[in-house]
């Protein structure tokens, strides 16, 4: 499915409908270029799941944990990793554990698309051929079919 996401008021549109039907177990495997959107878009989940305040990059930190919404949340940027090993050394699997994951740069991890609770979100800009905004193409897991954002 296409999503179009022509401002950021889709964008946190997009953002709410993903949080409110987000589970513990689940993946939103965010892809796309540098400047897509993708951390724009896991701040409109992760404000929309109650988070109020500020939602730092985890560019630099790796994994950000929110504890303290509706279930926990994981916030991981793997764009610094060289190999997706890296993960068992940053303890992924033992964050994961009862919270959701929201992943940017999900193919630096090894990818999360086998498995069936994985939202994978590919956020594309189109302005390259005049058009503006975003456009989100969307594939979910067997886990997903029943509640597709």
């Amino acid at each position: 499915m296409t999503e179009s996401l022509p401002d950021l008021a889709a964008m946190e549109a997009f953002g709410q409908r993903i949080a409110a039907r987000l589970q513990p177990g689940d993946v939103v495997a965010l892809s796309g270029g540098l400047g897509a959107g993708k951390t724009t878009l896991a701040r409109a989940i992760i404000a929309a799941m109650g988070h109020t305040g500020e939602v730092p990059s985890p560019t630099f930190t790796i994994i950000e944990t929110y504890d303290h919404l509706r279930l926990p949340l994981v916030h991981a940027d793997f764009y610094r990793l060289e190999d997706p090993s890296e993960t068992q050394e940053i303890g992924l699997d033992d964050y994961r554990e009862g919270a959701a994951l929201i992943a940017e740069w999900p193919d630096h991890a090894g990818g999360f698309e086998h498995e069936p609770t994985c939202l994978a979100i590919s956020l594309e800009t189109p302005g390259e051929n005049g058009g503006t905004g975003r456009e989100a193409i969307v594939k979910g897991g067997k886990a997903w079919q029943s509640r597709m954002p």
